[in-house]
């Protein structure tokens, strides 16, 4: 089993996320993590889709993909060429005499403080999947009270590019 990333480019109209994510759902296929954006031009969607299965189903999946009418292209982006994000929002429970502790391990993963008040701070880090699993994991002393996730995004590395 291995983890895939799938950077698609869609028509953006209404129903194609729903199209896509059934194509998942049909066959018995888990999205690990979904995320939709407009790109440069206003008429397309750029779609990164991540899932995990072995060569053969994955090979399926940008198949079954590439068979969409709303799809113009897909790709699979190679860990080793590509560039993959992710945004975490954490509110963790704190008052002042613990605020110091989270604000010394949000600068050691140079995450950013966006809210303070008197029983929380809400703190937001964008990095690889492994630098958010960190950083959540060294928050386990504490309690995180809400914990968001946007999913992976990315694009690939140099003059490589989905048209």
């Amino acid at each position: 089993m291995r983890h895939a990333v799938f950077s698609i480019l869609v028509e953006n109209s209404a129903g194609v996320l729903s199209r896509v994510a059934g194509l998942f759902s049909r066959r018995g296929y888990n999205i690990d993590s979904l995320t939709v954006g407009e790109t440069t031009d206003p008429k397309v969607s750029r779609m990164t889709v991540t899932v995990t299965g072995d060569d053969d189903v994955l090979e399926q999946i940008e198949k079954q993909l590439s068979k969409l009418i709303d799809v113009k292209e897909v790709v699979e982006l190679p860990a080793e060429a590509s560039v993959c994000r992710e945004l975490v929002l954490v509110k963790v429970e704190c008052d002042t005499t613990r605020r110091q502790e989270i604000i010394a391990i949000s600068d050691i993963f140079r995450a950013n403080i966006v809210d303070v008040s008197t029983e929380s701070v809400i703190i937001e880090l964008t990095g690889a999947q492994s630098k958010l699993n960190a950083f959540i994991e060294l928050l386990n002393g504490f309690k995180i009270t809400e914990l968001a996730r946007t999913g992976i995004t990315g694009l690939a590395r140099g003059t490589a590019s989905l048209k």
